[in-house]
């Protein structure tokens, strides 16, 4: 009788602490995140990747654990939001969804800013250059074959997807595949305001950037001092590299956007990040129209014409491609600022040109 009436006891008072009302923790409402990829060690003190100086000068002195990630998150006072999602497509898909997923964050009206070093082709830019994006186009989901056992009258051995040949229009993958993440459209306006804004940041130039510059004598753009424009980025796992694939890129660019996009720079992460905001987007966690991709060139996707595509992929970058991490920051926390000291406008509208 006395363990009925403990148990009755025990039964009324989880009833009334279950149906009690639990005061809601106030959500970390995040103005813009900064995105990185990769990391050479610690995150302040040591030789930098993306992440070390948006930590250091943007004062990301706030350390919250992310235990779904490959670094612990940093946030400073102004409601700027740092995170290192790693490297690769799958890398930067798991991050990012875990971000947004995260219930510490508020990120409905965050802009989201991915700010990363890239190969850049040399027809169109050069090193130390910055490139903001309109379109990001995925380049591993495609049909492969040795390009030792294609048809000789073809450039290459990469296909589309429901395609017979390479750069053919492909049929529909979406009902077939379920795929519709090869191709994302960012916020034009957004865009040409971050170009604008940007456009005369005086650029780093070193002395070993200057000389391996040079040795593409046959492409004036890749000679030029570096700069800020706007151009297009491939996204793929795979590091790939050389003259016939250049070719793929910027026909595969221009074939998943109706001719629209101009390919100017390669990187590894950048469609699944754009994967995972879209379907973020799809219960309003976030806006998709606030996101921006800026990538700076730390090589070539190319060698010079007398190199051979071997040694250029294996080449060091020069200065281990320190001046396109400083061009990133320097170009993208000019934005950032940006956006944080006129919040209260733009918390409510985008920005426009």
């Amino acid at each position: 009788m006395m363990y009925k009436r403990v148990l009755l006891c025990v039964a009324a008072f989880l009833s009334i602490a279950v149906n009690a009302e639990v005061p809601a923790v106030e959500k970390i409402a995040v103005k813009v995140v900064v995105v990185t990829m990769f990391e050479n060690g610690e995150v302040t003190g040591d030789n930098p990747g993306e992440f070390q100086f948006w930590v250091e000068r943007s004062k990301l002195d706030k350390e919250l654990p992310f235990p779904l990630g490959e670094h612990a998150l940093r946030m400073n006072a102004d409601g700027v939001l740092g995170i290192c999602v790693g490297g690769g497509i799958p890398n930067a898909t798991a991050s990012i969804m875990a971000l947004g997923l995260d219930p510490r964050f508020d990120l409905s009206q965050a802009y989201w800013l991915v700010a990363g070093i890239a190969g850049g082709d040399p027809e169109d830019i050069s090193l130390g250059s910055a490139a903001w994006a309109n379109y990001v186009v995925d380049g591993d989901l495609v049909y492969e074959l040795d390009a030792r056992e294609m048809p000789e009258d073809w450039p290459y051995g990469l296909i589309p997807l429901g395609a017979k040949k390479p750069a053919e229009t492909p049929k529909d993958i979406y009902t077939g595949w379920t795929l519709n993440t090869i191709a994302f459209t960012l916020n034009p306006e957004l865009t040409q305001w971050a170009y604008q804004l940007t456009k005369n940041t005086p650029l780093q130039s070193t002395k070993a950037v200057k000389e391996f510059r040079e040795q593409y004598s046959t492409y004036p753009n890749a000679k030029r001092e570096p700069f800020v424009t706007v151009g297009d980025t491939l996204s793929s796992s795979t590091y790939w590299h050389g003259r016939h694939l250049n070719k793929w890129a910027n026909d595969w660019m221009k074939l998943y956007t109706n001719g629209k996009a101009n390919f100017m720079t390669t990187n590894m992460e950048d469609s699944g990040t754009m994967t995972a905001l879209h379907r973020l987007a799809r219960t309003g966690l976030v806006d998709t129209d606030r996101v921006m991709v800026l990538r700076t060139v730390s090589n070539y996707s190319m060698p010079p014409a007398d190199k051979a595509t071997s040694w250029s992929i294996t080449a060091d970058y020069p200065d281990d491609g320190k001046p396109a991490l400083e061009t990133a920051y320097r170009v993208g926390s000019q934005v950032v600022n940006a956006l944080v000291t006129d919040w209260d406008k733009y918390k409510v509208a985008t920005p426009k040109p």
